[in-house]
């Protein structure tokens, strides 16, 4: 079957499950950010499994459900985790939910991530707004150019949308929430980095390292659907003390922790839009 086949179908599926209200943003949570799925009201959930063509989400802190519902007086679908590129999926399969939340109408897509901090500023817990990227995995839009969506070559000059980083940091200022604003760059996992490695990318430009986002946020600037992106900073990449390691339990409890703050920043910002 062909790929744009496999995305109509997909999204059938789903529009026969929900209400008739017009969709306003979709919302990808990361590792341990599913908790916001929670507030989504008078939701529909739908597992992964359920959805044809649909990849299964395997990485922890993942849940692997779709939630539609009002988020922020909006209509919103949720993503309770995603596909990553290290899962063993291609491509085509870990953006396929964008290409279909474009078919169901989103007019925002906000994209949330764990990350490594490398900015020797960053500690574990804060938020960083992703103002640009790093792509270090394939480009998603390799191959054929899906013309029903958008051209060959889209410009990723504002890859995440300005208006919405002046939104974020006006909403957080009323509600007291520090904001951290930098360069993520997206590597593919399932390692973590080398101490060298995280020299090497902070030297780069970069402020926060992670395996996931950016071929999303890639399908969606090619979508022409506008892009906030946000990073809970859950390890401190930049001291190395003797006992240092990466554990990626300990990543699921620092995004739990910040995942409060970051429901509370989004769902304003679904208001003010």
């Amino acid at each position: 079957m062909e790929y744009l086949d496999k995305i109509e179908e997909a999204t059938q599926y789903i529009l026969d499950k929900l209400p008739k209200d017009k969709l306003f943003a979709g919302i990808i949570l990361g590792s341990g950010l599913g908790n916001l799925g929670e507030k989504i009201e008078n939701k529909t959930v739908i597992p992964y499994s359920e959805i044809p063509h649909f990849a299964k989400s395997t990485a922890m802190g993942h849940k692997g459900n779709l939630i539609a519902g009002w988020l922020g007086n909006q209509f919103v679908v949720g993503m309770q985790g995603r596909f990553h590129y290290y899962e063993g999926w291609n491509m085509e399969q870990v953006t396929m939910p964008v290409r279909i939340m474009k078919r169901l109408g989103i007019q925002y897509l906000f994209v949330s991530n764990a990350a490594g901090g490398v900015n020797t500023g960053f500690r574990v817990g804060d938020l960083m707004i992703i103002r640009d990227h790093i792509n270090l995995m394939p480009n998603p839009l390799i191959g054929k150019n899906l013309d029903e969506f958008g051209p060959r070559f889209p410009d990723m000059t504002r890859a995440y949308d300005p208006e919405l980083m002046e939104l974020a940091e006006s909403c957080a200022a009323k509600l007291g929430i520090e904001l951290k604003k930098g360069v993520y760059l997206a590597g593919t996992g399932p390692t973590y980095e080398t101490p060298a490695e995280y020299e090497f990318f902070r030297r780069a430009g970069a402020d926060a390292v992670g395996m996931s986002t950016v071929p999303e946020v890639i399908v969606a600037r090619h979508s022409g659907i506008p892009v906030f992106g946000i990073s809970v900073i859950t390890n401190e990449a930049y001291s190395f003390a003797e006992d240092f390691v990466n554990d990626g339990d300990d990543v699921i409890v620092a995004a739990n922790k910040a995942a409060d703050r970051l429901s509370s920043l989004i769902v304003d910002m679904l208001k003010a839009l």
